[in-house]
């Protein structure tokens, strides 16, 4: 039919879809059908396609012309309710099944196409309204492999506002990665191997499972079916009823689904044991994981009925299922996944043991549990319309993993949101960097759009804006968003509609404003008596890329502002500044306090410039109060001195979260060039004195990270004063610290990282005090239970010999908790032993290949793996790459770990990428790896001697 439309006038290229057809159908009866279909003029292409006829290299496997060009599906067939049947043989590794898909059909068309990847069709056919057989034969299908899709054909019209079901038949081998329905073990504490069968399709990989339309916005029921044996059960979105069949097969039927899009849709065939309650509502809540880590599973359950009861009162929306699963699948690419009903987790992420997990540990059990839970609303019930709108999602989500940990567990003291921007900021101050809201087409380009912009910026402008709307008015205009676009689909300035019209009847209105005296303040920041456009403000940032920085020169009483675009590979000298700062302007509402004022003062700066004019004379200016806005501050020389002599005199004149900012913003000033390295350093003197943890691992870390950098440089005078100013200047706080799990949160965080630097720089008490724990632990057979906030670096110093090296590993291989695991893995990598690791997370028999990433990673950061690491991954570029996909988490994880503290001219990665250009053209990661060496360099070159002089100066 394809290859007739494009070719009417040619004899020739009829008989040859007459050849097509013949060897389409063993059926006379089809091919006359086909004939006849063909010779008419009614027979119809997808109404889109007009252009499709230009581009005749849109070819069919089999060589015929495929009738769709695009990337995106048509939208002239919806479809309503997928009928799924799916049968797993956990021997074979293979799975077939059927899938019956109700359509809408919007225009006259003879075409249904729909995404299918690495699935053999094996038939299909068209049903009318009574589900009768519009055919007696099964239908011709056309496949393209590079835009995943596959095109049905059918001679007989389909008519606009008709129902129809396309009925499908396939069968595939169960995945060997991690995405679509891909097989997963585990080993008992007898050392069995037993298998299971899990799904993971977010992004885009519902249709690696079955034919459908797998794009976000088409929504639609699920009534799913699987068939297994009686030693499994299965899992699926809904509640389920199960039948036996004759063959002594169970089939597991589950409730249709509500509206919903593919890549939430979840099934699972496995032996897992649970553990379950019932919130206040009446939703089932369960945890799933393999047997004999059952005992692991209780703080996940409690955690999620008390977060789960804590969305349904903010959001002011009941979860609308009747049950919520969520389960640890043993090989697991990412953190988790939020399917509607099922969500699924990586052991770490759910399992928490409270014999050897630490407090770090429990955190991250209950922060990713409060994010995908979030994801309910956020994601399930209000889906974004396009994946360039992924933050909409994903954002959301990250956000208010604070918001409920804080409302749900305050005694876990959450202070990583300042961690979260200050990671964006890292991000978005390169120039490859992107916008919140960008273009993304193709499924690798959809993966990328899953990073630190989307989650980690999308947090943090959220942050700001519920600063800005205060807590109640932004509660209430997301409470709006939900339940105006439940169950649909959402683009980015739908939310901001949301946000701004909290107008009610009574109220006067224009346009989208209040003016009643009660609402004018809620739906937008005055100043200076004018409202702000408050969508105007936010396309600020999000339908632009970068952060902006904005400098204060104070005059007396006045205060001059400017805002810039903040870049910290480029310069106001170098030729392309001016190019990279056209254009970008920004509405930021700027909080400041100062050494006389008692209230935060605002001001929403939306000019290059302003004058701000100050109540009277001052002592010193704070901007950004708690950092609670995204944005970067410049003072003046002067501006600075006054901060730098308030923190050595007194420091707690501001908050916890301001000293973390100050420092914070120094030394991103410093790497861009805007600050000389000894006032930043200057600045953090005072941590002598600091009370605080977060302020103080901020000025620690930044200082390990100068260490870690300089120390592969062969540097031996700077790197070796370096560690000397470090446990000189320090050596009080360290001493403090006990070799325990007593304290809060912040403590025991303080502690593990404290101790893990002290003893990696070699300090004798520290290394003296792992020692003794290790062999104490190894000669109880690994039987006794060490501190858990300790435990990496006790095996970190464990395995620095061969011995301790051989025997860490031979107790990564037994049966433990996966936290354990990791740390153990962890400490070996730091090791000069590192080849070998990296051997056995290729071959993934003894190290799972979910770790491998984290493993390079790991063993990039140590020194002498520095180089090792990226040679391995050059050397295994496309092992790596068919393992964890282009453009996954994996790989971008994996790119930036093994580039990230390259400093030298010699260590340019651009060689590498050029010469895999097929596949690096398609990924925005090379490049921010490549602009991060360049900051690397450029950091080095202006600031070595600096740290040389001024680490002198402070040890004489």
């Amino acid at each position: 039919n394809t290859a007739y439309k494009y070719y009417s006038h040619s004899p020739l290229q009829k008989t040859a879809v007459f050849y097509w057809a013949v060897m389409s159908s063993s059926s006379i009866l089809f091919l006359l059908l086909t004939v006849i279909a063909l010779t008419f003029p009614g027979v119809c292409l997808p109404s889109e396609s007009s252009s499709a006829a230009e581009n005749i290299h849109v070819v069919a496997t089999n060589g015929l012309p495929f009738p769709w060009s695009k990337l995106r599906l048509p939208n002239y067939i919806i479809p309503i309710h997928y009928h799924l049947l799916i049968h797993p043989n956990l021997t074979t590794m293979r799975f077939n099944g059927s899938v019956k898909i109700e359509i809408d059909v919007k225009n006259n068309t003879n075409w249904v196409v729909l995404h299918s990847k690495n699935l053999e069709i094996t038939a299909a056919t068209v049903l009318d309204e009574s589900e009768a057989h519009l055919f007696d034969k099964a239908l011709p299908v056309l496949e393209y492999p590079p835009h995943e899709q596959i095109a049905i054909f059918s001679p007989k019209i389909l008519t606009s506002g008709e129902k129809y079901f396309l009925y499908l038949e396939f069968s595939a081998a169960l995945s060997d990665g991690f995405f679509g329905f891909y097989k997963s073990s585990y080993r008992t504490k007898d050392g069995e191997t037993r298998v299971l069968a899990s799904t993971h399709f977010e992004p885009t990989s519902a249709r690696m499972a079955f034919p459908c339309f797998d794009e976000p916005i088409f929504k639609a029921n699920y009534s799913v079916r699987i068939r297994r044996g009686p030693s499994h059960i299965a899992l699926s979105n809904m509640p389920v009823h199960t039948v036996e069949l004759e063959d002594g097969l169970f089939e597991d039927r589950f409730e249709a689904s509500v509206q919903m899009s593919t890549y939430l849709v979840a099934f699972i065939v496995c032996d897992f044991k649970s553990v379950s309650r019932r919130t206040v509502t009446g939703v089932d809540v369960s945890i799933y994981a393999v047997p004999h880590k059952w005992h692991q599973t209780h703080y996940a359950l409690e955690a999620a009925v008390k977060l789960l009861e804590f969305y349904e009162t903010y959001f002011n929306i009941y979860y609308p299922l009747p049950k919520l699963d969520l389960i640890a699948i043993p090989d697991f690419q990412s953190g988790a996944m939020e399917n509607w009903g099922l969500t699924t987790y990586r052991e770490t992420s759910l399992l928490y043991d409270p014999d050897v997990s630490s407090t770090s540990d429990k955190l991250w059990v209950t922060m990713v549990i409060g994010h995908e839970l979030a994801h309910q609303w956020f994601g399930n019930l209000v889906t974004m319309d396009w994946w360039n709108d992924i933050w909409l999602n994903e954002g959301f989500a990250r956000y208010m993993e604070f918001v409920s940990v804080e409302a749900t567990y305050p005694q876990l003291k959450v202070d990583y949101l300042l961690d979260t921007c200050f990671a964006a900021i890292g991000r978005d101050s390169l120039n490859s960097s992107r916008a919140i809201s960008c273009s993304a087409e193709n499924p690798t380009q959809i993966k990328e759009m899953f990073d630190t912009v989307s989650y980690d910026k999308g947090a943090c402008i959220l942050h700001m804006l519920r600063h800005f709307l205060t807590d109640d008015v932004f509660q209430s205009g997301i409470v709006r968003y939900l339940r105006k676009f439940r169950y649909r689909n959402a683009k980015n300035e739908d939310l901001w509609d949301s946000l701004v019209n909290t107008c009610s009847e009574e109220d006067f209105t224009s346009g989208e404003y209040c003016y009643s005296s009660t609402q004018a303040t809620k739906n937008s920041y005055r100043f200076a008596g004018e409202h702000i456009d408050l969508k105007k403000m936010m396309h600020t940032w999000t339908l632009q890329k970068g952060i902006p920085l904005v400098t204060v020169k104070r005059k007396g009483t006045k205060l001059y502002i400017e805002q810039e675009r903040f870049l910290k590979t480029v310069q106001p000298s170098d030729p392309l500044w001016q190019t990279m700062q056209t254009g970008f302007l920004w509405h930021i509402p700027l909080t400041y306090k100062t050494s006389h004022s008692h209230t935060e003062m605002r001001h929403i700066l939306q000019t290059k410039s302003d004058v701000l004019v100050l109540d009277g004379d001052v002592d010193w200016v704070k901007f950004n109060t708690d950092m609670n806005g995204y944005y970067m501050i410049d003072y003046d020389a002067e501006g600075w001195s006054a901060l730098i002599e308030l923190l050595r005199v007194n420091h707690s004149a501001v908050s916890f979260k301001d000293r973390a900012n100050l420092i914070h913003n120094a030394f991103q000033l410093v790497t861009a060039g805007r600050l000389p390295l000894d006032r930043a350093l200057d600045l953090i003197t005072y941590l002598k004195t600091e009370t605080h943890n977060v302020p103080l691992l901020q000025g620690i870390g930044y200082l390990e990270s100068f260490y870690k950098m300089i120390e592969k440089r062969n540097m031996p005078d700077v790197t070796q004063h370096l560690k000397t100013y470090i446990l000189q200047y320090f050596r009080d706080v360290i001493d403090k610290q006990t070799w325990s799990n007593e304290g809060t949160v912040s403590d025991r965080r303080l502690r593990s990282e404290l101790l893990s630097l002290a003893c990696d720089l070699g300090y004798a008490p520290c290394l003296e005090k792992a020692k003794h724990f290790y062999h104490t632990w190894v000669k109880s057979n690994s039987t006794i239970s060490l501190p858990s906030d300790v435990t990496e670096t006790i095996y970190m110093v464990g395995a620095q010999d061969d011995s301790g090296w051989h025997y860490l590993l031979e107790k990564y291989g037994v049966s433990m908790s996966e936290a354990e695991k990791c740390k153990i893995l962890s400490a070996l990598a730091s090791t000069r032993d590192s080849n070998k690791l990296l051997e056995l997370g290729m071959e993934g028999s003894v190290i799972r290949a979910q770790d491998l990433s984290t493993l390079i990673y790991t063993v990039a950061r140590n020194p002498a793996g520095h180089f090792l690491a990226w040679n391995f991954v050059k050397k295994n570029w496309n092992k790596l790459v068919e393992k964890f996909q282009l453009g996954s988490f994996s790989m971008r994880n994996i790119i930036i770990g093994t580039t990230g503290q390259f400093s030298s001219k010699e260590e340019l990665i651009k060689e590498f990428f050029e010469s895999i250009r097929d596949q690096t053209s398609q990924l925005r990661v090379t490049q921010v790896a490549v602009e991060n060496v360049e900051k690397n360099i450029l950091w080095l070159e202006r600031n070595l001697e600096t740290l040389r002089t001024w680490l002198q100066q402070r040890l004489n």
